[in-house]
Parts: structure tokens; C-alpha cells; sequence
């Protein structure tokens, strides 16, 4: 008897692998409850914005932060997160996140967003809790 392997060779190993990947845990800064972040393009914070975060893993999809959207995690160690996600109207991103230090993150993303390819370094410092009202 044949078996034909065609269906489950090597992108079924390698899905298989990305969702044992995407379940990994991240890193203890990401992995936090949300707080009050100071986003920029420039390590000096210079025209930064403020954004309150249910989690700072959020911070991954920036381009798509008002859009709904599923994260997988790639790939986690203590130091740094690569996180993939997909939003809807077929937009996405792929972003590697650094924890520079327990309040400074460095985000390196990249994907489409409205059709159109986006590429760019984001640092991010968190600056205090969410205010409540």
C-alpha cells in the first residue's frame, strides 16, 4: 500500500511548530498588566504619544492598534517577543519587540495597512497607570 505524504509535509510540520510557538510565553514585561505608554519613532521620546494599554503586547500592533486583530506569538525569550498578527480587511503585521529595560521597549514592525506596506522602529517607556474615572 502507498501512502501519499503530499497533504503533510513540510507546511504541516511548520504550522504545527508555529502553533506550539505561538502558545510560548512572553517575555515578564510583556506579559504585565496594562499601563499609560509614551510612544514614539524617536529613542529621545520627542513628539511621543500616549497610549493606556490593557497589556503591553499590544504595543506590537501600533500600526493596527484600533483594529481588531489576533496576535501569535513566534518566538519569546526573556529578553525580546516576535509576535505575528492578522487583522481584519486583510491587514497585518509582524513586529520583534526588545525589552531594553523593565519600562523601555524597542518594537521593529513591519506589514500592510490599508493596502499599503509599512515599515518602521517605535520606542516605547512606560510612564505610569492608566487614569480612571
Amino acid at each position: 500500500m502507498r501512502i501519499c505524504m503530499r497533504n503533510f509535509g513540510l507546511p504541516a510540520a511548520a504550522g504545527a511548530a508555529a502553533l506550539l510557538l505561538g502558545a510560548a510565553g512572553l517575555p515578564p514585561v510583556l506579559a504585565k498588566a496594562g499601563g499609560l505608554w509614551e510612544v514614539s519613532k524617536s529613542a529621545s521620546g520627542q513628539g511621543g504619544e500616549r497610549q493606556c494599554v490593557a497589556e503591553p503586547a499590544a504595543l506590537a500592533q501600533w500600526e493596527h492598534r484600533t483594529g481588531r486583530c489576533t496576535r501569535n506569538v513566534l518566538s519569546s525569550t526573556a529578553e525580546q517577543a516576535v509576535i505575528h498578527y492578522t487583522c481584519s480587511g486583510g491587514d497585518f503585521g509582524h513586529s520583534q519587540v526588545r525589552v531594553l529595560t523593565p519600562r523601555t521597549l524597542r518594537i521593529e514592525t513591519q506589514g500592510i495597512s490599508g493596502g499599503l506596506p509599512f515599515s518602521y522602529v517605535l520606542h516605547a517607556r512606560r510612564v505610569g497607570d492608566c487614569a480612571t474615572h
